[in-house]
């Protein structure tokens, strides 16, 4: 007997959720033939096997989390056992309902110690309390602090029964809260061992809902887990800034519509996140501050010589941010041409891991749903990202036929104008830069020739 055990996926991916498994007892399997179709963080793949024989017992099933390494099923030998297994590929699938996840196992009982005191506070979640009845939680031993000191300890997003206390009998003060809350964003900046990222909320005992009216639990998917992970550590470790602008798009429109039907017959289409992606690649080599990662470990910036652009995706799945390589050395047409094929290839489940990978900058359009200024969350290790919102016909006052765009006495004007967000990581990128930067990026939209003069 011969186990198939799951492949390496990919570069940090560790695990998926089985969607379906493709094979059944008694089938005669072959050599790189597909045996389940898997959804990891960011895409659905089918996995091909790397043994052959008939098929003698399968160990997972659909809704089943499974970790690299682990085995998938058994084959009684064929005679055509492979060293591993090509490349997992994506493949466009119908996934079927996954199971929920099984529970955690309980945390481990913490040393004995002497009995803290108890604190005489009110859970609001849970209704009147009495002030003398004390709060326990169920799942760890009550921490000697205030009230004062634990309120902090929530609005950090830090589990007050995780942070050691320095005063007498171990009792928690706010600085021993801060100190703790310090340790955890600086380890999980330079992603080392034993410092996990805050995530706020992650320990919160909830109420039961269910009191107030009908409820329904549904699995939390791999992509929707993986983006509430990693947003949840980007938000808590970076300390954003969002700044926004006004641009105006009128001269943009008019040429965006003149040249659709060219880039439509190319197969692509030209949309105002293909345009911005061109004008943002070419503010990279501009402000290369923004094109850069911070290293903790290190204390060093990374200044990448290359410039990626993600673009954010909406799926039925969650966001995917599939990225375009090297876009600052593609014209309008091809960068309209490939963000058009990745995104069906997002949309339709058929994109790999790889073409989501090695981003610099990100860049997420809202326009097309409608709102006007939003504050989106920078997609770590990048510093920067630009939202975009909807165009709108604003009345506009030009001084004296500035531009050309208004009469010779002043006026004010119908212009289409374009609202701008960019959220950046105030560590790496000053105030003063981050608004440099958009300020470019307006003028560019404003005026293309600010990209053949300086981009």
């Amino acid at each position: 007997m011969i186990d198939f055990t799951l492949p390496e996926l990919g570069e940090n991916i560790a695990a998926g959720d089985v969607l379906r498994i493709l094979v059944k007892l008694g089938d005669t399997l072959a050599k790189d033939q597909p045996v389940l179709e898997l959804e990891t963080d960011k895409a659905t793949i089918e996995v091909p096997s790397s043994v052959a024989g008939q098929v003698k017992e399968i160990k997972v099933k659909a809704g089943d989390k499974v970790k690299v390494g682990q085995a998938i099923l058994s084959v009684e030998d064929g005679g055509a056992a492979g060293a591993s297994a090509p490349a997992p590929k994506a493949a466009a699938v119908k996934p079927a309902p996954a199971a929920a996840a099984p529970p955690p196992p309980p945390p481990p009982a913490a040393p004995a110690e002497p009995a803290p005191r108890q604190d005489k506070v009110v859970d609001i979640s849970r209704g009147a309390r009495s002030a003398a009845e004390p709060v326990v939680s169920s799942e760890f031993p009550p921490a000697p602090a205030a009230p004062s000191v634990r309120r902090m300890a929530r609005e950090l997003g830090v589990d007050i029964n995780q942070v050691p206390g320095t005063e007498a009998g171990g009792r928690i003060s706010v600085e021993d809260v801060k100190a703790h809350a310090k340790r955890l964003l600086a380890g999980a900046s330079r992603g080392v061992g034993g410092a996990a990222p805050v995530t706020p909320g992650s320990t919160v005992q909830l109420p039961d809902f269910s009191r107030w009216g009908e409820i329904e639990r549904q699995p939390m998917r791999a992509v929707r887990r993986k983006t509430a992970e990693h947003l949840s550590a980007a938000w808590a470790t970076i300390p954003h800034v969002t700044q926004c602008d006004l641009a105006d798009v009128t001269g943009l429109e008019e040429l965006r519509k003149k040249y659709t039907k060219q880039v439509e017959a190319a197969g692509g289409n030209l949309t105002i996140t293909a345009i911005a992606t061109k004008i943002v690649a070419s503010a990279l080599r501009v402000f290369p501050q923004f094109n850069a990662s911070i290293d903790f470990g290190a204390d060093e910036i990374i200044l990448k010589k290359y410039v990626n652009i993600g673009i954010a995706v909406d799926t039925d799945r969650g966001l995917l941010v599939p990225v375009i390589r090297d876009a600052d050395r593609k014209n309008i047409l091809q960068l309209s041409v490939e963000l058009s094929q990745l995104s069906e290839k997002a949309r339709t489940r058929k994109i790999a891991l790889e073409e989501m990978q090695g981003g610099c900058f990100s860049i997420s359009n809202l326009g097309g749903i409608g709102g006007t200024y939003f504050t989106p969350i920078v997609n770590a290790p990048e510093v920067a990202i630009l939202g975009i919102s909807r165009a709108r016909m604003e009345p506009v006052y030009y001084k004296d036929g500035a531009a050309g765009r208004s009469p010779a006495n002043g006026a004010f004007v119908p212009r289409l104008m374009l609202p701008l967000s960019l959220s950046y990581d105030h560590r790496v990128v000053d105030g003063a830069d981050g608004i440099r930067f958009l300020r470019w990026v307006v003028q560019a939209l404003e005026e293309p020739f600010v990209l053949a003069l300086q981009g």
